[in-house]
């Protein structure tokens, strides 16, 4: 398994590594003024769906379903489930992106109510229009790699993402080159939004062993059709937690000029992490648990998600102590650039110190939410989520006023807190859920390791910003770096000191794994 998540992260890194270039593009040239608001907000709806249906999320509901057939009814009825799911879905999602074209207008203002009255609602009408061909090859895209995933092979779909960064980038490099208006680099760059959805497609299409997993394709609305989307709407949603408490924010934020910036630059320095640790969570935990709880392995299940919370935890919280720690300084080398001012630097930096409170509790929904999926009970995660959703728009409404954008992101932090603890309730009660020896002699290592790398890496930074306010942007850049890798070291040093890591048996859990291509 260990294997397998590293496979999925790596790509998953590897995206996001990309995406900071691709936003630091978007605020150099677009700023944080109405013509960013409105390609924002029209590229989070684009956005939100995707991950509605990718990152994990038609895991949840497929892979169970899939391995279930196969195992009763054979490679053949199994091949014709996904073929029926693959037509059916890309036929849905084709009518979606047409209807939901003509509804735009409408659908911009349930989003960006701030934006009714004003010029930013018809130019982000316009952005959203033509990234909407995105959603039409979305649909085959999450069927093909959540079979792929299924079958345990996981290199593909962790880095096909890949395409859709490096299209955008190649477009905006351009524009940059050009020297394009706002609000014509704002258009080219929604219109690239399509593309980069095709290639992504045809990357999974051209794969020749593709070719039998879903045969043949049909559209069906037939029994079992039915009763997969009634079980995979569910899981859906609660997978898109995150997004949709960053969109719920965004809709109280639309009513401020910059503010919706603020919050997605925040948000996007959130994603590298949840997105490392929270998507394999939710893609290699899935199958993993569905094939213990198959077998009825109760070792096999409290292993899995003793290992799942071990490295959710491990990995994330000395993420959030050097986000909060660095805010200011990540924020100002990755975005300070072109139209994006030092105004808009601590108003980001702020909101993004909120909403990393929020960072642990987002990936322990992500670590929880697979023991509930593996059973086939996707309610439980949709009612956290929904939990989470209503107490975010409380919160936003109440602090948005005195606080801002900053008062929202502590909102969105407080809600997935709220969800977290909803979900080790539920699973408490639904099934035990325990740790085992291992787990319960690590986790308090990792804490305190953690802990003490952070009070370290804020002694260094407090000692070495103030010398280096004037200096050039490639001294910043160093002492950035310079400070992430010694917070790295240490907190690895403090680990393997400790005890709590032992690099042989890192090494032996590598070899014992599956193959993950």
């Amino acid at each position: 398994m260990i294997r397998s998540i590293l496979t999925v992260s790596t790509g998953t890194l590897a995206s996001r590594l990309l995406g900071f270039a691709r936003d630091a593009m978007v605020a150099a040239l677009l700023g944080a003024g109405p013509i960013a608001d409105a390609f924002l907000v029209a590229f989070q709806l684009v956005n939100v769906i995707r991950r509605l249906l990718t990152e994990g999320a038609l895991n949840a509901a497929l892979i169970p379903a899939w391995l279930r057939i196969q195992t009763t009814q054979g490679a053949v009825a199994a091949a014709a489930f996904a073929g029926r799911l693959l037509g059916t879905i890309s036929v849905a999602l084709i009518v979606a992106t047409i209807l939901i074209g003509f509804a735009m207008p409408l659908v911009i203002a349930l989003l960006a109510p701030g934006f009714v009255g004003q010029p930013t609602l018809q130019l982000a009408v316009d952005n959203a229009r033509l990234m909407l061909p995105y959603l039409a090859f979305a649909g085959p895209v999450t069927v093909m790699m959540g079979l792929l995933n299924a079958q345990q092979r996981f290199a593909l779909t962790a880095f096909s993402p890949l395409l859709f960064n490096i299209a955008l980038i190649a477009v905006m490099t351009l524009l940059l080159v050009w020297r394009q208006e706002p609000d014509t680099a704002a258009m080219a760059m929604a219109a690239t939004v399509g593309i980069a959805g095709l290639l992504q497609l045809l990357m999974l299409i051209l794969r020749k062993s593709n070719g039998n997993l879903a045969a043949p394709l049909r559209f069906s609305l037939d029994g079992e059709m039915r009763g997969f989307f009634r079980k995979a709407l569910p899981g859906m949603v609660a997978n898109s937690g995150p997004q949709l408490l960053i969109v719920t924010g965004a809709i109280i934020a639309s009513t401020t000029p910059a503010a919706v910036s603020w919050l997605y630059f925040a948000n996007r320095l959130i994603e590298l992490p949840l997105g490392i640790v929270g998507t394999a969570m939710g893609t290699v935990l899935v199958p993993a648990l569905t094939r213990a709880a198959r077998s009825d392995d109760h070792a096999a299940i409290a292993q899995a998600e003793a290992r799942g919370l071990e490295l959710a935890i491990g990995l994330t919280l000395p993420a959030t102590l050097g986000l909060m720690i660095l805010s200011h300084l990540i924020v100002q080398f990755l975005f300070e650039h072109g139209a994006f001012s030092s105004t808009d630097t601590i108003a980001t930096a702020n909101a993004l110190l909120w909403l990393a409170l929020g960072l642990p509790a987002q990936v322990l929904v992500k670590a929880l939410s697979p023991a509930f999926f593996a059973r086939e009970d996707t309610t439980t995660p949709l009612l956290a989520t929904l939990v989470g959703l209503v107490i975010a728009i409380i919160a936003a409404l109440v602090l948005n006023t005195p606080f801002g954008a900053r008062g929202i992101a502590a909102a969105i932090a407080l809600a997935a807190w709220s969800s977290a603890i909803f979900l080790i309730v539920r699973s408490a009660a639904a099934f035990g859920f325990s740790l085992d020896h291992d787990a319960r002699r690590r986790l308090p290592i990792i804490v305190l390791s953690s802990l003490a790398m952070g009070g370290l890496l804020w002694l260094a930074a407090h000692i070495a910003l103030p010398w280096t306010a004037q200096a050039h942007g490639l001294v910043r850049a160093s002492l950035l770096g310079l400070l992430i890798a010694s917070g790295l070291a240490i907190y690895a040093a403090l680990l393997t000191l400790s005890g709590a890591v032992r690099w042989a048996e890192v090494r032996g859990a590598l070899k014992r794994s599956p193959a993950a291509g």
